[in-house]
């Protein structure tokens, strides 16, 4: 089931996540339904307080970059729960980012180029691994939704004060995107 997509406003993306245990209830459909809700928005990450859970958890899903001809480098789909970046490292690079959760609003942010994440898979199964370059890019931003924090957080003080009104209207529920939205 496609999932709405909360906008910047909602107070659930503004908030420190929770972590989650095993018997979480219907975490499989959650992860069913937010897969589904990412690829009908056409996103490569989606972190559930988008869809309106305050809880530890994020897809990603850069193999469908690579096979649009972006270069990854490392394309991966997973599911992260209860993540923690233990290290971050690396020359800092500016890249254009958007997030679902903004629709219409891009901008330029400076994030370092790798990092080392523990996670619980799917099964629960805790995982370690170390990302570069774009995945590396997207599960950063992902993880910032787990710890309320959004990209526009990371933009120039003039690139802020540019974009004021139009996330003013995204509160009030004056924007267009191509799938479902709830607003504040």
């Amino acid at each position: 089931m496609k999932l709405s997509i909360f906008a910047f406003g909602q107070p659930v993306l503004r908030q420190k996540a929770a972590d989650i245990t095993p018997d979480y209830p219907g975490l499989d459909q959650l992860i069913g339904d937010m897969w589904e809700t990412l690829y009908y928005a056409d996103g490569v990450g989606l972190a559930a307080p988008q869809v309106g859970k305050s809880i530890r958890m994020f897809m990603v899903d850069t193999c469908q970059m690579e096979e649009k001809g972006k270069q990854v480098g490392q394309p991966i789909k997973k599911v992260f729960i209860n993540a923690q970046i233990l290290e971050q490292w690396g020359d800092t690079w500016v890249y254009e980012e958007g997030c679902l959760s903004i629709p219409d609003i891009r901008g330029e942010v400076s994030r370092p180029a790798q990092l080392r994440i523990r996670y619980l898979d799917e099964s629960f199964n805790e995982q370690e691994e170390v990302y570069s370059g774009i995945t590396a890019r997207v599960i950063q931003h992902e993880y910032d939704h787990i710890e309320g924090i959004l990209f526009i957080e990371h933009l120039s003080p003039v690139k802020k004060t540019m974009i004021r009104t139009r996330l003013e209207n995204i509160r009030k529920g004056k924007v267009k995107a191509e799938y479902r939205m709830k607003f504040a």
